[in-house]
């Protein structure tokens, strides 16, 4: 079952909520699921962050590559987080129609991108696998902000929720989101964002 959250955010806890986005009064869609097991695992060593560009067709073994180069421990967290975000992209490329797609992985110990704001994309995937997931607001806060007040209300994705959040290129409201501030609680965060190649 598909719920209304606010006027122009939806959630669902099946992956074809996700397609809501393309909608011009949908600004935000959001799978809720589970988080992946044993991801970590991951955080235990200091990998470096990923970002490339890659044809969707073959996309799980440039990861994989990718993620070995940049010091992932070989576990089956991490497999199964291959496997996972290549099924995402899989599923984004077809939302938004490009047979391409920018891959980055993060590991966040700060608060990088702070400040609310909507992304500079058409439509842009992020989800959490490790720490707490992206704040965002409805839209009554996010005219709150705009005005330069304070939010009455932040939302929050769980990790492992997967949101599509709406850029400024294209019709209909973007998605006002920030990431959580974590600076200074020693936390860290294991973030995946997916971004259409030519706008990354």
């Amino acid at each position: 079952m598909t719920t209304l959250l606010s006027p122009t955010a939806l959630k669902s806890s099946t992956p074809e909520v996700l397609r809501e986005v393309r909608r011009t009064d949908c600004s935000l869609a959001i799978w809720e699921r589970a988080p992946l097991p044993a991801v970590d695992q991951l955080l235990e060593t200091a990998p470096s962050d990923v970002r490339f560009t890659a044809p969707i067709a073959g996309l799980r073994a440039i990861l994989v590559a990718e993620m070995e180069q940049a010091g992932f421990p070989t576990v089956p967290a991490r497999d199964d987080l291959a496997d996972d975000i290549a099924q995402l992209a899989e599923l984004y490329c077809s939302i938004i129609e490009e047979p391409s797609v920018e891959v980055r992985i993060e590991f966040v110990t700060t608060d990088s991108c702070r400040k609310w704001h909507a992304d500079y994309v058409t439509a842009r995937l992020i989800t959490t696998y490790a720490g707490r997931g992206t704040d965002w607001l409805d839209g009554a806060d996010a005219d709150r902000v705009a005005k330069g007040l304070e939010p009455t209300r932040i939302n929050t994705l769980s990790a492992g929720d997967v949101g599509v959040f709406k850029g400024k290129l294209v019709d209909g409201e973007p998605a006002i989101h920030r990431s959580p501030p974590i600076a200074g609680t020693g936390e860290r965060r294991l973030l995946v964002v997916l971004n259409p190649p030519a706008e990354s």
